[in-house]
């Protein structure tokens, strides 16, 4: 069935009559179309830090999994996702298969050695990680490498990262970042990376920067938020001292970065998957102004990975709403309708 949506499309609120041409929006009426919803338009949510296909760290890639999180995210109105990571290379159709999400992905994560789980990424030296990143990044656009790990680690330094960004981009590619501790922070932001995945105790001061330079914040907050009760109760420790400072700051500093310009994208980083809803409003509730909130999840995050809105031309996703959900995030969970692809698939 040929879809047809209609109704206030943002983030201009302007009524939009289109039609699915293909995988392609148009506004002249297409034969055999069917209109499938009508309401509040968004051109599809966006999780910008997801990592499907394994139940636990360290599990190899499952297909059966993959589909399954995957799955999740559409019922969810997800019409595309970034995996900064992944448990190994996907299979062919991932990105690619009708009714599931879009989606880019930067292959297995790049660590230091010793660092992050056993059993995913790669590890390598500082002399190698600029080759491998870059390797990564002409097959797939992305690499991610992981710049600092458990507390006391050393961080990959900066002038490492730099010589990372600069092999990447020299192949056209994109570099995020996983940052918790602020010796990584600061390396990934002095080096010009793509975006910071995470950022917590990221400096205050260097948010200019990142706004000069177009390097975006994935924050992760509400997995941040809701592990914080649990982290108080534990025994005291560096590790408790390090997460729960870095946690309770994490809203502030996310709003400082708004605030300073810096692109803010939503991302999960959590089972199960299709929770973006959960994301967009912890951005919200830290004191983001609901619109920007959803353009973390919707029509900011799409365009910095290279998708337009709902516009003629644009690819034919969308997720309908009863009602403006800038009024009630909450309408997030209740999509009337989600398309992707020109097809309707909720």
């Amino acid at each position: 069935m040929i879809a047809r949506v209609r109704g206030r499309a943002l983030p201009d609120g302007e009524y939009v009559d289109l039609y699915a041409d293909g995988d392609r929006w148009t506004s002249d009426p297409v034969p055999g179309a069917e209109l499938v919803a009508e309401g509040w338009l968004l051109p599809g949510l966006v999780d910008a830090h997801t990592h499907p296909g394994a139940e636990e760290p360290g599990d190899p890639m499952d297909d059966e999994i993959l589909r399954a999180d995957l799955h999740r995210h559409v019922d969810a109105g997800v019409t595309m996702i970034r995996s900064p990571g992944l448990p190994g290379e996907p299979p062919e159709w991932f990105g690619a298969e009708p009714g599931l999400p879009r989606a880019v992905h930067a292959g297995p994560w790049i660590a230091q050695h010793g660092e992050f789980f056993d059993g995913w990424g790669r590890r390598a030296t500082h002399a190698e990680l600029p080759a491998l990143a870059a390797e990564q990044a002409k097959r797939t656009g992305w690499a991610k490498v992981i710049a600092d790990w458990q507390t006391g680690d050393d961080a990959v330094p900066s002038d490492v990262l730099t010589a990372v960004v600069e092999a990447v981009h020299a192949v056209g590619g994109r570099l995020a970042v996983h940052s918790q501790h602020a010796a990584g922070g600061e390396a990934a932001v002095a080096a010009g990376v793509d975006s910071v995945e995470h950022g917590m105790w990221l400096d205050p001061g260097y948010l200019p920067d990142m706004a000069a330079r177009g390097t975006a914040l994935t924050p992760t907050l509400s997995v941040f938020q809701a592990a914080l009760g649990r982290a108080r109760d534990r025994e005291d420790t560096p590790r408790k001292r390090w997460f729960v400072g870095g946690a309770e700051a994490h809203p502030a500093l996310v709003v400082a970065a708004a605030e300073a310009g810096v692109k803010i994208l939503a991302g999960t980083d959590s089972r199960p998957h299709g929770r973006v809803g959960d994301e967009i409003r912890a951005l919200a509730e830290a004191g983001l102004r609901p619109h920007h909130a959803l353009a973390a999840g919707s029509w900011a995050a799409r365009e910095y990975l290279g998708l337009p809105g709902l516009v003629p031309g644009a690819p034919a996703d969308a997720v309908v709403y009863a009602e403006d959900p800038r009024e009630d995030l909450g309408q997030l969970e209740h999509p009337v309708a989600v398309v992707l692809r020109g097809v309707r698939v909720r």
